[in-house]
C-alpha cells in the first residue's frame, strides 16, 4: 500500500527554493496531493501532501530532503498521514465555503481575533488568509491609507444569515467593514456594476445643491433626508422637491455641474473596472444633466435618471415621468443585465438611499456605501471607513494589481 506524509517547510524565502526541494520528489516518483504556500515578511511557508509509490520507504526521502534543507536554511518536519484520515479530507470537499473580508483604515488584532472568534462559533474552518491592501510605511501615515485582508473559510454553515447578521453586528462596535460572500464562480466573474449617483459616486444631493441656489434648501434638504431614510414615498417626494425648485434660472443649474465633486476612490474605482472589461451604469434618482456629465467625464456606458424640466430659461418644477425611483432602477439593472447577456448573480449595486434598496437586493453583490441606517441593516453588504475603491476589495482586487 502506499503511504501518505504531509511535508511542512519554512525558513527565508529565496529564488529556487521550490525547485531544489521537488526535484528531490521528483527522482522518487512521489505524487503531490495538495500544495500551499505562503510568504510573509520574506518568511516562506510551504506544505506539500505527497503520496509515496508503493514499497518506497522514507527514509532515502527523509534524509535527502533534511540535508537538502539544511543547506538553504530551513526547517522540514514529516507527518505520516493514514489513508483512512486522508479519505475523510478527501470527503469534506463538498462544504460550504465563503469570502470574509476585512476592511478599514487599518486591521488590528482585535478586529482579527473577534472575526475569527464569530468564524469558529458558526462551526467553519479559517483556511487561507492573505492580504489584498498594499504595504504601507510606518513612517507615512496618511489617513486615506487603506488596509485589507481576506479570510476563505470553509465549514457546514448552519445559519450563514445568522453568521452575516453577527459580523455586521461587529461593525458596529469597531471602526471597520466586513463582506460576508458565499464562494461560488459567480464572484470570481462579476461583470457589471450600477451605482446611485448622489451620495454615492458624488458626495453631496444634487437637488439640495439646487435648492439652496433657489431659496428653498431647508426644505427640500429636510425630504430629502428623510425620502433617503425610507420615511416617505420617494416619488411623492421628489415631485414636492421639484415644485419648490420652480423659477431657478437655468444659468444657475447649468453652473451647479462645475461644483460637482467625486467621491473619494471614484476615478480608481471606475479606471480599474474598464480595464478588467467591466459594464458600469448610473441609476439615479437624480438628474440626467448631471449624469451626462459624469458619463462623458468616467466614461461610462449606461444612464438612467431624471430630467429636469426647463422652459424658457427657467425651471418649471413639474415632474417629466417616468420618475426613476428604487423599482424603476431594479428594472434597468434587470433590462441592462439581460441586453450585455449578463446574470444578475454577476451585477454589483452599490448606493446609499433607501430607494436603492430595491437594486441592492437583487444584485449579486449589493453595497450600501456609507448609507443612512436603514440601508446599512437591510442591505447583506457595506462600506463605511473606505472610499468607493473599497469595492475593489470585495471582487478580489489587489492593490499591487492597480498601482504601477
Amino acid at each position: 500500500m502506499t503511504k501518505i506524509y504531509l511535508i511542512n517547510i519554512s525558513g527565508q524565502d529565496k529564488p529556487g527554493l521550490t525547485s531544489s526541494l521537488t526535484s528531490i520528489l521528483s527522482s522518487y516518483d512521489v505524487r503531490i496531493l495538495d500544495i500551499g504556500q505562503a510568504v510573509i515578511h520574506d518568511t516562506l511557508a510551504l506544505g506539500m501532501l505527497i503520496e509515496l509509490p508503493s514499497g518506497t520507504e522514507i527514509s532515502p526521502l527523509k534524509k535527502d530532503l533534511l540535508l537538502r534543507a539544511h543547506d538553504l536554511d530551513l526547517t522540514i518536519r514529516f507527518q505520516l498521514i493514514t489513508h483512512g484520515a486522508f479519505s475523510e479530507w478527501v470527503s469534506k470537499q463538498g462544504k460550504d465555503r465563503f469570502i470574509i473580508t476585512l476592511l478599514g483604515r487599518m486591521i488590528t488584532a482585535e478586529q482579527l481575533s473577534r472575526v475569527a472568534g464569530i468564524i469558529a462559533l458558526h462551526g467553519l474552518n479559517i483556511d487561507r488568509i492573505e492580504r489584498l491592501s498594499g504595504r504601507k510605511s510606518l513612517s507615512q501615515s496618511s489617513p486615506d491609507t487603506r488596509a485589507c485582508v481576506q479570510l476563505s473559510v470553509s465549514g457546514a454553515a448552519a445559519s450563514p444569515d445568522k453568521m452575516r447578521a453577527d459580523l455586521m453586528e461587529l461593525t458596529h462596535e469597531l471602526p471597520i467593514d466586513i463582506a460576508f460572500q458565499r464562494e461560488s464562480i459567480h464572484t470570481r466573474s462579476r461583470r457589471l456594476v450600477a451605482f446611485d449617483m448622489d451620495s454615492t459616486l458624488i458626495q453631496g444631493e444634487v437637488i439640495d445643491e439646487l435648492a439652496k441656489l433657489a431659496g428653498v434648501g431647508e426644505q427640500v434638504a429636510a425630504i430629502t433626508a428623510a425620502a433617503m431614510r425610507g420615511e416617505l414615498d420617494f416619488k411623492q417626494s421628489f415631485a414636492k422637491r421639484v415644485s419648490l425648485l420652480k423659477g431657478l434660472p437655468e444659468t444657475k443649474v447649468n453652473e451647479l455641474v462645475n461644483r460637482i465633486q467625486l467621491t473619494g476612490g471614484a476615478e480608481r474605482l471606475i479606471t480599474t473596472l474598464k480595464n478588467l472589461g467591466y459594464k458600469t451604469a448610473i441609476l439615479s434618482g437624480g438628474f440626467n444633466f448631471v449624469g451626462r456629465y459624469l458619463q462623458e467625464r468616467l466614461g461610462l456606458d449606461y444612464l438612467h435618471a431624471n430630467e429636469l424640466d426647463i422652459a424658457g430659461g427657467t425651471v418649471t418644477g413639474n415632474v417629466i415621468e417616468p420618475i426613476v425611483d428604487g423599482a424603476r432602477k431594479a428594472a434597468c439593472l434587470q433590462e441592462i443585465a439581460a441586453k450585455e447577456g449578463i446574470s444578475l448573480d454577476q451585477c454589483i449595486a452599490v448606493g446609499d438611499g433607501a430607494n436603492d434598496l430595491p437594486m441592492l437586493n437583487i444584485a449579486g453583490l449589493g453595497i450600501a456605501f456609507h448609507a443612512k441606517p436603514v440601508v446599512r441593516q437591510t442591505a447583506k453588504h457595506a462600506i463605511s471607513n473606505l472610499g468607493l475603491d473599497g469595492i475593489l476589495y470585495l471582487v478580489g482586487v489587489r492593490d499591487r494589481e492597480t498601482e504601477k
